[in-house]
């Protein structure tokens, strides 16, 4: 039987009602994977890629579920915030083959952060858990792929004793 998968929940618990909302969705997704379930805190989402980018250092996590909560406010930080975390996540993600599930809210108001973030509602937190899980099980399916087209005979030999190169004359292979 196949060790569980190890995965990395990282909160930025500003808005800690919202976040305890993510993290139950979260984790109740992986543990019914039966996943292996780690959740740290970092003090805001900004350093939610930076965290997950130190943890892969480790080489200890399968995969990743970022959580927290933006809520726009009266300046323009709202945007600089979710622009760069989300811009952050997806830098990782392509740049390493991470599966990484971004359960980072994004909304007007707490009210639409409640409706996401509750288990019995929207369960933004169970969604970026899944999303995190189907790439794990994506990732696997090509590395067995590889290593199944890696075991098989070569197809590119010719079917022949004659191998003609442009501009040559056909030659007779040993």
């Amino acid at each position: 039987m196949a060790e569980p998968k190890s995965v990395l929940v990282i909160v930025a618990p500003y808005y800690e009602h919202i976040s305890n909302m993510l993290i139950e969705g979260a984790t109740a997704a992986l543990d019914a994977a039966g996943c292996d379930v780690h959740v740290r805190e970092v003090p805001g989402a900004l350093e939610i890629p930076v965290a997950i980018r130190i943890a892969l250092e480790s080489d200890a996590f399968d995969g990743f579920v970022a959580l927290g909560c933006v809520i726009r406010g009266e300046t323009s930080h709202y945007e600089t915030v979710t622009n760069d975390s989300s811009r952050g996540l997806m830098t990782i993600g392509t740049d390493w083959g991470t599966p990484i599930g971004n359960g980072i809210l994004t909304v007007e108001n707490e009210q639409q952060a409640i409706v996401r973030a509750d288990p019995a509602q929207k369960n933004k937190g169970a969604d970026a858990a899944n999303a995190c899980l189907a790439l794990m099980d994506l990732r696997d399916e090509f590395a067995a792929e590889a290593e199944e087209t890696a075991s098989r005979e070569p197809t590119f030999l010719p079917d022949s004793e004659h191998i003609n190169i442009a501009g040559s004359s056909p030659t007779k292979t040993a």
